[in-house]
């Protein structure tokens, strides 16, 4: 059976069409805040991260993402005119990382999914911060076209991929991404990314009652293979997937599972506002992280900001709106101008969602869905 019988037609049955969302206006005025080269929101947090999600098209249908009742396969993806173009994208990249992005990650929908995506990824990898060092590139992907790609990827500048793995288990895996996709053809694609030369991180979400028995196995197929699995929180993303809190299998109970078998300790965050607490096999093996999204809020660290395909700058994870940069590029704003806005639109703001979810006074509102927005 070819790998492509498994997964969902990339393509919707219907043409796509433009499908309009509501966004927030530019502001045309407001305090700009700098320090450190960066732009700094109301709570001294610093800009530093840039994700850009190049597509809502994924042909998995993922249960905390994109479930097949909310997402059939005929679903209307947005049209290609719809999209941010590449030279779109490259204006709004090199404008951010002038002032003060460090990283931008790639995320979907399946980023792979986006034609011609090795180009972004080769203009994407000459960028440079004001230093003069380039920035941290990355890409997150399901794996499914990562053996197809990989060399191409490699060869225009991509250094690190982030897999999603829920599960080894055939059967929970394949429950998991609901179009069948077998676990083996994600390893095997991460095994081919480490052989490439790919410095490779593995997501994992946990959800209760689901694939928490999946912990240990997960962690054992990658100590010392260099691959650090990454066990992230259920969240409440979107509303498409029914979160619940009683599904959340807090990070302590994982780390605790983990440190029942390996003598572990905490290691020390990698960069500023990194997501991720690490810690390290005592026996040399390697790492792992665990990701507190819902138990551990990080609100007061997040340096993100996300763009959409379609060209809307989202402030939280958990937002129900973006702004309109789209319509800035394509009324011939000047660079300065767009500048000004970025500017603008992070220096007033003030979102803490999760903080605000853990003492019970998180905003009863509709947010955006995870396959728009990226992880």
């Amino acid at each position: 059976m070819h790998e492509e019988q498994n997964v969902i037609p990339v393509r919707p049955a219907r043409p796509a069409r433009a499908i309009s969302r509501p966004a927030l206006p530019i502001p045309q005025t407001g305090d700009i805040r700098r320090e450190g080269g960066a732009w700094r929101d109301r709570f001294g947090r610093p800009l530093t991260d840039l994700r850009i999600s190049v597509t809502d098209h994924c042909n998995f249908r993922c249960r905390y993402c994109m479930p097949k009742e909310k997402f059939a396969h005929n679903h209307q993806f947005l049209a290609m005119t719809e999209l941010l173009t590449f030279e779109e994208i490259m204006r709004i990249a090199r404008i951010a990382v002038r002032n003060g992005i460090e990283k931008i990650r790639l995320t979907g929908g399946e980023p792979l999914l986006r034609k011609g995506i090795e180009k972004l990824i080769a203009d994407l990898s000459l960028l440079r911060k004001p230093d003069g060092t380039p920035i941290d590139l990355a890409l997150t992907t399901n794996g499914s076209l990562l053996v197809k790609k990989g060399g191409a990827l490699r060869d225009a500048g991509l250094k690190r991929v982030t897999v999603s793995l829920d599960a080894i288990d055939e059967g929970i895996f394949q429950g998991f991404n609901d179009v069948g996709y077998p676990a083996a053809k994600v390893l095997e694609a991460i095994d081919f990314a480490r052989k490439l030369g790919f410095r490779v991180k593995v997501n994992t979400v946990v959800k209760k009652g689901v694939n928490e028995g999946e912990i240990l196995r997960i962690a054992d197929t990658f100590r010392s293979t260099g691959v650090i699995p990454r066990f992230i929180e259920y969240m409440d993303v979107g509303n498409a997937n029914g979160w619940r809190m009683d599904e959340v299998v807090p990070s302590s109970e994982v780390v605790a599972k983990i440190a029942s078998k390996w003598a572990v300790e905490p290691l020390k965050p990698a960069t500023p506002g990194e997501t991720a607490s690490r810690w390290r096999y005592l026996d040399g093996k390697g790492e792992f992280g665990v990701i507190s999204s819902v138990t551990r809020a990080f609100c007061r660290n997040c340096s993100r900001v996300r763009l959409s395909m379609e060209g809307r700058l989202y402030l939280c994870l958990f937002a129900s709106i973006g702004y309109d940069i789209r319509t800035m590029l394509r009324g011939g704003c000047t660079d300065l101008e767009l500048e000004e806005a970025f500017g603008r639109i992070w220096s007033a703001r003030e979102d803490r969602y999760s903080e605000l979810r853990a003492i019970g006074a998180a905003p009863d509102r509709s947010k955006v869905e995870m396959n728009y927005i990226g992880g």
